[in-house]
C-alpha cells in the first residue's frame, strides 16, 4: 500500500472515532439532562408541594397589555374583561334601573349630572382593576365640590375620585382615599384635564356564620404611585358615617361609578378576576 493511501486511511479512521465519541457524549448528555424540580426538598405549608416541586402546575401564560399615553389608551392584558370599549356602555346600567345614561364620545364617557350612579351588569369577587379618569378643565369649585366622583368596589367601598391638584379637603376624602377611612399615602394627582390612572387590587370580605371572618383589603396605585398598601377596609363607606359592614352581601358585587354632579370623564376600564394559585 502506498504511503499516501495509508495516511488517508488513518485520517478517515481518526475522523470516524471522533464522530463516534462525539455521538456518545451527546447521547450521555441527553440521558443526564438536568431534572425539572425536586422531590427530596422540604414540603411547603399545606403538604401538597415540595420546595421547587417539578410536578407543580405552571401558571397560565397571559399576554400583557400596553401602557396608555395622554392621547391614546393602552391595550388590556389578554385575559382582561373589558368594561368600556370606547364606544358604548352596554356592560353598565343605571342604579335607578334601565340603561346607563352617561355621555359617550371620543373614546371616553362622562358623568351626566343628575342621572345617577352607574354599575356593571356583571358582578366580581377578587379583582385587579384598571381605569383612567380625567377632571374638568378649567376646574370649578373647591374641596369636595371640585371634580368629585368615586369608584365603588363591590358596590360599597369607595376609592375617592377628586381633583386634589392644589385643592385642599379633608384627608380621608381626597383622591386615592378609601373614603372616610384611610387617606392616601401621598397626593399623586395630575393637573385637571390630564388622564390619570387607578390600578387596584381588591379582595372582598370573607363571611362565616353571618359575621366577617376576614375583612376586605385594597391596594391602589394612582398614576403608578402606591397610595394604598394592602389597606384593611373597615366597612361600607359613606359621608359622615362610622364605617360598618352591611349584612352579608356575598362574595361578589358590581363595580360602581358615582354621579356626584361633576362631569368627570372615564376611559380604558378593564378587570382581571384574581383566581387562586395551585
Amino acid at each position: 500500500m502506498k504511503k499516501s493511501s495509508m495516511v488517508l486511511l488513518a485520517f478517515f479512521a481518526t475522523l470516524a472515532v471522533a464522530m463516534l465519541i462525539g455521538f456518545q457524549v451527546r447521547a450521555k448528555g441527553q440521558q443526564q439532562k438536568e431534572p425539572i424540580g425536586y422531590e427530596d426538598t422540604p414540603m411547603l405549608p399545606g403538604g401538597k408541594w415540595h420546595v421547587h416541586d417539578g410536578m407543580r402546575p405552571h401558571p397560565p401564560i397571559v399576554t400583557p397589555g400596553t401602557f396608555s399615553s395622554q392621547q391614546t389608551p393602552g391595550q388590556p392584558p389578554a385575559d382582561a374583561i373589558v368594561l368600556f370599549n370606547g364606544k358604548d356602555l352596554s356592560k353598565w346600567k343605571s342604579v335607578k334601573g334601565g340603561p346607563a345614561e352617561w355621555k359617550v364620545q371620543d373614546g371616553y364617557f362622562q358623568v351626566a349630572p343628575g342621572t345617577g350612579d352607574i354599575r356593571t351588569i356583571q358582578k366580581f369577587g377578587p379583582i385587579q382593576l384598571h381605569l383612567e379618569w380625567s377632571e374638568p378643565n378649567p376646574p370649578h369649585g373647591e374641596s369636595q365640590g371640585r371634580g368629585n366622583s368615586g369608584v365603588f368596589l363591590q358596590g360599597q367601598y369607595e376609592i375617592q375620585v377628586l381633583d386634589s391638584y392644589h385643592n385642599i379637603t379633608y384627608a380621608d376624602g381626597q383622591a386615592g382615599a378609601v373614603y372616610g377611612q384611610h387617606p392616601p399615602l401621598v397626593n399623586a394627582c395630575r393637573p385637571p384635564g390630564e388622564w390619570q390612572t387607578y390600578d387596584i387590587a381588591f379582595t372582598p370580605a370573607i363571611w362565616q356564620g353571618g359575621e366577617v371572618h376576614l375583612p376586605a383589603y385594597v391596594t391602589v396605585f394612582q398614576n403608578g404611585v402606591l397610595v394604598q398598601n394592602h389597606t384593611e377596609i373597615w366597612g361600607s363607606t359613606g359621608h359622615r358615617i362610622f364605617p360598618h359592614y352591611k349584612p352579608d352581601v356575598g362574595s361578589t358585587g358590581p363595580l360602581e361609578l358615582q354621579d356626584h354632579h361633576n362631569p368627570v370623564r372615564y376611559r380604558n376600564i378593564w378587570i382581571r378576576e384574581i383566581k387562586p394559585v395551585s
